[in-house]
This record gives C-alpha cells, sequence and structure tokens, in this order.
C-alpha cells in the first residue's frame, strides 16, 4: 500500500507553540528568555498561564490559548491540523501524572501525523532552533491521511 504525500512548507518566520506542565513552565520560560534573539523572529503561541509568563520573561508577544487542561492543549492540537502551527515545543514532566493525559497523548500524536518539529525537552529545543531551518523556509513530505483513509474504507468494503 503505497499513500500519496502532499508538500508541506514552513515559511522562514516559524509560528510555535509554547507548552509546559506546571513544574516545567520556569524552566520553559528560562529557555525563551535565554532564546530570545531567535524568538523574536517568529509568532508565539502558548497555553494558559505558560503563554503569559513567557511573555512576562521575554517581553516578546504570546498568543494565549486555554490552560492545558481547560483545552488549551486541543486548541493547539486544531491549529496544527489546520497547518497554523509550525513547530511545538512542550516541555512535559516524566515524572508527575497529569489529569488531562489523553489531552497531552492527543497533542503529539497530531504534532507527529503532520510531520512538525517537536520538542520535549531543553536539549531538543535547543538543536531545534539552533537549526539552519528556523531562518529559512522548509519544504516535507506529508502523508496524505484522507488518502490512507479513503484506500482503507475501499479495503473494508472489499471484504
Amino acid at each position: 500500500m503505497s499513500y500519496q504525500a502532499t508538500e508541506q512548507v514552513l515559511d522562514k518566520h516559524k509560528r510555535i507553540a509554547l507548552v509546559a506542565h506546571d513544574n516545567q513552565k520556569s524552566a520553559l520560560a528560562k529557555w525563551c528568555e535565554d532564546n530570545k534573539s531567535i524568538l523574536k523572529r517568529h509568532f508565539l503561541l502558548g497555553t494558559g498561564t505558560t503563554s503569559k509568563l513567557i511573555a512576562e520573561a521575554t517581553g516578546l508577544p504570546v498568543k494565549g490559548f486555554k490552560s492545558g487542561p481547560l483545552g488549551g492543549d486541543q486548541q493547539i492540537g486544531a491549529r496544527i491540523a489546520q497547518s497554523e502551527i509550525d513547530m511545538l515545543i512542550f516541555f512535559w514532566d516524566p515524572l508527575e501524572a497529569q489529569p488531562h493525559d489523553p489531552d497531552v497523548k492527543a497533542l503529539l500524536r497530531i504534532a507527529v501525523v503532520y510531520d512538525i518539529p517537536v520538542a520535549n525537552n531543553r536539549a531538543t529545543a535547543d538543536f531545534l532552533i539552533s537549526s539552519p531551518y528556523m531562518n529559512e523556509e522548509y519544504r516535507h513530505q506529508v502523508l496524505n491521511y484522507d488518502k490512507v483513509l479513503e484506500e482503507r474504507v475501499k479495503n473494508l468494503n472489499a471484504k
């Protein structure tokens, strides 16, 4: 079974979603402060308190959504699906259970489906932000899931 891919283009000015669990919010705000000179060239979005903390720490504008447990993760996921977010920086806490863990997993899944860069810790975020692709357009192939579903339905109906 082979599926067609569609070309996606990430503009040189990236739309970066910033998300952090409670125990990681200060670490993400610090990372943003350390990388302010790069981040100021991009459009920043974030969930609830995280967006406010980053805006306060950096002085940069950050479009805020709802808190993660109140639907913010889903709002960001929807924008990824609509090609309105190019990158996800999500400092999550691997040592603490989250009441909205299914939302977190859904957000990470949708980021993989739409093949956007994702960092879940500082080291990966450092690698992403220092990539030459941060300052230029990036073209990549994304699996056409409409075709995948169409073929699966066709195969089910053939049985």
